[in-house]
């Protein structure tokens, strides 16, 4: 007989009246979700400070990434962040490698490419930006965001054939209309119409839509064009090729460059047909001059047109257009005394003396060139040291030495600057005068103290000189120079000066010297252990190689030791934390510091007698 079964027990409700407060289930979420979203502190920052320590922490973030990967390969976020870790770390091969093994787990993933690309074009890997954009787009050659990227960077390298080929590739595989449009486009913002007309035949071939056949039309209504420049067709079918000829020129010396582009093309056409070798030149050569000089009327301060065009002057060989296209354009001086607006127009000069020494032989023009340029130039604002040195190498290839000297002594007194010092001197050493080296180091030493090169090239020249004390004292006088632009370099020069005369005493005074230079007070103030650390470094390996046992010793107990401690966080006059930093502690400072443990003893005591 089966027994009944009991009904389970059941807490009784003591308050059956509602809640004061509802508080629906929707709310339960809300204060759920706002309390994950709370700011929780950012972690303590970690100051790196030697290459130990950066070693340790580079394997450890590396460790952690590695992890992650063997944890699931195929998270996405996981490869990228290791990625950009690696390329934050200027590690770039190891963040290439990374890339690479991304793709190897998944080479359909276009995030991996995007990123990947853009990782090599920010640091201005170009070869290699290249490589993989090609890669790309033969994997996935229907992906357009890829071609897009291509020819984008390829344009902006100013690589308009590159782009143009990379465009070329993509039309294979005849895309979609906005492909195609991007392509016409692109040869239109460099004015090439005939291109985009090309590109506009095929196109409606593939995409043969009305609206296409509407936007070829109107292209054509847009640009002028004239159906073989009927005209002179005719004349051309009736075999009157001198009448057809003369028809071309008389059109396009008489309409508009907007009107003229595929006049010269049917020009061409025609003289290729029944002209010569010359006239088809003639007609290249034509064509181009025409487009040159309405780039120079729209722009005279356009001077890359400008050398492109005396370019295609010089070529043809007459020296009187030559000569006319130069001075047309030098005569296009910058509007302003800014330097930057002067950079490519000081060049038309030097080109036009150039040429004239070179090709037009004729010195006296070319002296005059110079001396006009020089007196254009606004001195008191900004010079151009290579114009006063190649005025003085002119003349001495003309035998005029002392005219060279005076150019380059007027260029000293006018605008001294370092470049023109420098190449002062240098002439004066390849012919030997080195009295006058001295003179002019001298002179170039007032002008600018502070120059570590100058003083070590001052003796260098002298020690080659086998003028040994003189070399060792501009060392002295350079070291005692208040401002110096990089006195490290200047110490080293003179240290590696004594070690290579022998002098070993000499360069171990010198370390000493130095040290104490960096234990001055201010120095200390500034908390400068690092630069004393590396001295007593770079001191302790010159005692290895030249010096005894117990140089060696002695420098070895001036080392510091390094020490980890814990410091507090401060931001904004708020404590954030705890980090640790490393800090150096010195012979010196171990015995001004305080004895802790008799101070806690002396204070126990004092409170026992209390």
């Amino acid at each position: 007989m089966e027994r009944p079964q009991k009904m389970p027990k059941v807490a009784k409700v003591k308050n059956k009246a509602p809640a004061e407060i509802q508080i629906t289930a929707e709310q339960l979420l809300r204060e759920a979700k706002e309390r994950d979203l709370e700011i929780l502190p950012p972690p303590p920052k970690q100051k790196i400070s030697d290459a130990a320590e950066l070693a340790d922490y580079q394997q450890r973030k590396r460790k952690f990434f590695e992890d992650g990967l063997r944890k699931n390969r195929m998270v996405v976020s996981n490869w990228i962040k290791y990625a950009q870790w690696e390329e934050s770390q200027k590690e770039i091969q190891r963040a290439r490698s990374i890339w690479e093994r991304a793709l190897d787990n998944d080479h359909r993933n276009l995030t991996i490419w995007l990123k990947y690309a853009e990782m090599e074009m920010k640091n201005k890997q170009v070869n290699h930006a290249r490589n993989l954009w090609d890669r790309a787009v033969t994997i996935m050659p229907r992906v357009n965001q890829f071609w897009y990227k291509y020819t984008y960077m390829e344009e902006m390298l100013e690589n308009v054939a590159g782009a143009r080929q990379v465009f070329e590739r993509w039309m294979e595989w005849q895309p979609e209309e906005q492909a195609w449009q991007t392509y016409i486009n692109f040869e239109l913002k460099y004015k090439e119409i005939d291109r985009a007309r090309s590109i506009y035949e095929r196109f409606v071939y593939v995409h043969p839509d009305v609206k296409h056949w509407i936007k070829y039309a109107r292209f054509e209504e847009n640009h002028g064009y004239i159906n073989g420049a009927p005209f002179a067709k005719f004349e051309e079918g009736q075999k009157e090729h001198e009448r057809a000829r003369v028809i071309y020129k008389f059109a396009l010396d008489n309409l508009s460059k907007e009107r003229t582009q595929q006049i010269y093309k049917a020009y061409t056409i025609h003289e290729k047909k029944f002209g010569d070798r010359a006239g088809i030149e003639s007609v290249i050569v034509s064509k181009r001059k025409h487009q040159y000089e309405q780039e120079i009327l729209d722009n005279p301060l356009n001077y890359d047109a400008w050398f492109d065009y005396i370019r295609l002057i010089e070529d043809e060989g007459i020296v009187d257009n030559i000569r006319e296209t130069y001075e047309r354009a030098i005569a296009n001086v910058p509007p302003s005394k800014d330097k930057n607006l002067w950079r490519r127009y000081i060049y038309l000069w030097i080109n036009y003396a150039f040429y004239e020494e070179i090709e037009g032989e004729d010195l006296e023009r070319t002296r005059q060139i110079y001396k006009t340029c020089l007196e254009l130039i606004p001195h008191k604002t900004f010079t151009f040291s290579k114009i006063w040195l190649f005025y003085a190498q002119f003349e001495i290839r003309c035998k005029n030495l002392q005219q060279a000297r005076k150019i380059l002594g007027m260029g000293l007194g006018m605008c001294p600057r370092d470049k023109l010092f420098r190449g002062y001197i240098e002439l004066e050493i390849q012919l030997r005068e080195f009295d006058r080296c001295r003179i002019l180091y001298e002179k170039f030493l007032e002008f600018g103290p502070e120059n570590c090169i100058t003083w070590m090239k001052f003796a260098e020249l002298e020690s080659l000189l086998g003028d040994d004390e003189r070399a060792r004292g501009i060392y002295e006088l350079a070291i005692q120079q208040q401002r110096l632009d990089m006195p490290e370099l200047l110490w080293k020069g003179y240290i590696d000066f004594e070690v290579n005369q022998g002098e070993f005493e000499n360069a171990r005074q010198l370390y000493e010297r130095l040290l104490e230079k960096t234990q001055h007070v201010k120095l200390r103030q500034a908390g400068d252990k690092e630069s004393r650390v590396l001295i007593l470094e770079a001191w302790r390996d010159f005692e290895k190689e030249h010096g005894d046992k117990e140089n060696y010793e002695k420098v070895l107990q001036k080392i510091p030791k390094r020490v980890k401690r814990r410091q507090k966080i401060i931001n904004d006059g708020v404590e954030e934390g705890w980090e640790e930093v490393f800090d150096y502690i010195f012979p010196e400072d171990e015995l001004s510091r305080p004895n802790l443990k008799l101070l806690a003893a002396a204070k126990m005591w004092k409170k026992k007698e209390e």
